[in-house]
């Protein structure tokens, strides 16, 4: 492999590697990726769900301008609330911004907490090639007819496993798996199993961040509390204010749906406020088990190590790239 400074014939990815940092929320992903790029000449690209959604920049937690300490970050705050942004299609767009960012003489580094988009990435997503016109405007007619909920259990009796990860709301995906059962034959999880990697897998050296979870707790209740500080409220207000809802998939990124009942006065602040603290505990929790079960090159628990030799030990694979 080449090495990160040698950032010749920068139109491909051939031959060179590429941080990519994942984890929980609120283990410190971005403040590791910020320090590295400092280090050694980089720019982030975000590898998360939410974070890409202009307006939303408190609840998201998207870094502010002074954590970002200089560094362009790529792939933050770009696309309007009101879009849906399939995993394809995000792999896309962080597999074209690392070309811009290599061709800028810069070392990218992808950091972020989703793992559907991290699979997507690193695994190649279904093939394009699924698809029938026909069959998807018969599964919009019956969406239409039947609802969501019939409908999400066929997904779930079909496939189990990738109906966890699709929300009751998120009628695209839901109709894109059921797309592509009708026209294969086989679930999403079955194409997931069979799928060759990505052509650019071996560019990709993911680390994953982890730490035991009563350890990530109190990092959590306090990153909530800070948010609420700093104008959490106001920002969902912002964003009622555009026509958004809970029904938005942008608004259904943690915290939102219990603020917009507390600002309906269907819930009281104190109680909304424990209810994304438990929402948000078991999101980690599920993050933690989704990356325990990828194909990740290095996991280091973060509570085990002193920040000086942790910082280290990343250094020290950077420098072996």
């Amino acid at each position: 492999m080449k090495l990160i400074a040698d950032l010749s014939e920068p139109n491909n990815f051939s031959g060179r590697r590429f941080l990519v940092i994942v984890g929980p929320t609120a283990i410190g992903k971005s403040a590791v990726a910020i320090k590295l790029a400092k280090r050694y000449n980089g720019e982030v690209i975000g590898l998360d769900s939410r974070q890409i959604y202009r307006g939303m920049q408190i609840g998201t937690a998207q870094p502010s301008i002074n954590e970002m300490d200089g560094i362009t970050h790529h792939l933050i705050g770009i696309r309007s609330p009101f879009e849906i942004i399939s995993a394809g299609e995000y792999a896309r767009l962080v597999n074209k911004t690392i070309l811009n960012v290599i061709k800028n003489r810069k070392f990218p580094i992808i950091c972020g907490g989703s793992g559907l988009y991290f699979r997507a990435l690193t695994r190649g997503f279904f093939n394009e090639s699924f698809s029938d016109p026909k069959v998807r405007e018969i599964l919009k007619k019956r969406l239409k007819r039947e609802g969501a909920k019939i409908l999400l259990d066929e997904l779930n009796s079909i496939d189990p496993e990738y109906s966890k990860i699709v929300h009751l709301n998120n009628h695209k995906r839901m109709l894109r798996a059921l797309e592509i059962f009708q026209i294969t034959g086989r679930s999403p999880t079955e194409h997931f199993q069979e799928q060759k990697k990505n052509e650019y897998r071996k560019s990709f050296y993911s680390i994953y961040l982890k730490t035991e979870l009563d350890g990530l707790v109190p990092k959590i209740n306090h990153r909530i509390i800070k948010m609420l500080e700093n104008g959490w409220l106001e920002e969902v207000k912002y964003l009622m204010g555009l026509g958004l809802n809970y029904k938005n998939h942008p608004m259904q990124s943690l915290g939102y749906k219990y603020l917009i009942q507390y600002l309906n006065g269907d819930l009281e602040l104190k109680n909304a406020i424990e209810r994304i603290k438990t929402e948000t505990r078991q999101f980690a929790r599920k993050q933690m088990k989704w990356f325990d079960k990828e194909e990740i090159d290095i996991t280091i628990n973060i509570s085990k190590f002193s920040k000086e030799e942790f910082f280290l030990r990343i250094s020290k694979i950077i420098n072996d790239f």
